[in-house]
């Protein structure tokens, strides 16, 4: 039995001794990436991998590539003799100096005549009504017609792309209704705005 335990407890040492050096080599493995420094000796990173199909709705760009700018140049001092110079600039202008608050205003001309009517021309003008609006045309366009055997005549009319066929009395397009038809002219009748015209015949 002590010779079993014996063996058991230098197992078990060993065990743990293995397992203590993995533990401490993953240590300073993680120490070194989150803390330690790249190396200098390192190459130029991987090139990206060119994307091997293009967006569906891009298009492939054309042109030369636009030169690319560094900032190694730029002086962040302030120079107090650029901005004197610059300060010390005087007006040479013949008009006002918007940057100045001693230059006077150019003066304004004086108005002939008022902008608005006053007194008995302005009481005037608010008691005219304003003007009623002008019916639209009728958008009818008659091109024939034709007689039965007791003469009652039929227009034939095109609005848009739309053909009809009336006489007089019927509607057309909901809105005109065909009043006399003669040979040459057709009166028709605006309802939405009860407003009647002679339409003439189209030659063409």
């Amino acid at each position: 039995m002590a010779i079993a335990l014996g063996l058991e407890n230098k197992r078990q040492v060993m065990m743990a001794s293995v397992l203590g050096v993995v533990l401490v080599i993953c240590a300073v493995v993680v120490f070194r990436m989150f803390f330690g420094a790249p190396p200098s000796d390192a190459g130029p990173a991987p090139a990206a991998p060119a994307l091997a199909h293009a967006p569906s709705g891009a298009t492939p760009a054309a042109g030369e590539e636009a030169q690319r700018l560094t900032n190694a140049g730029i002086d962040p001092a302030l120079h107090f003799d650029k901005l004197a110079q610059s300060e010390d600039v005087e007006y040479s202008g013949t008009g006002r100096n918007i940057f100045s608050a001693e230059s006077a205003p150019i003066p304004l001309p004086t108005p002939i005549a008022p902008a608005r009517p006053i007194g008995k021309a302005a009481a005037q003008a608010q008691n005219v009504p304003p003007p009623a609006p002008k019916p639209p045309a009728i958008d009818l366009r008659y091109f024939g017609y034709s007689e039965d055997e007791h003469k009652v005549m039929e227009a034939f009319f095109m609005h848009g792309d739309d053909i009809f066929m009336a006489k007089t009395g019927d509607i057309v397009d909901h809105r005109y209704k065909v009043g006399a038809i003669h040979a040459t002219n057709v009166e028709i009748t605006d309802l939405a705005y009860n407003n009647t015209q002679t339409i003439p015949i189209s030659a063409n």
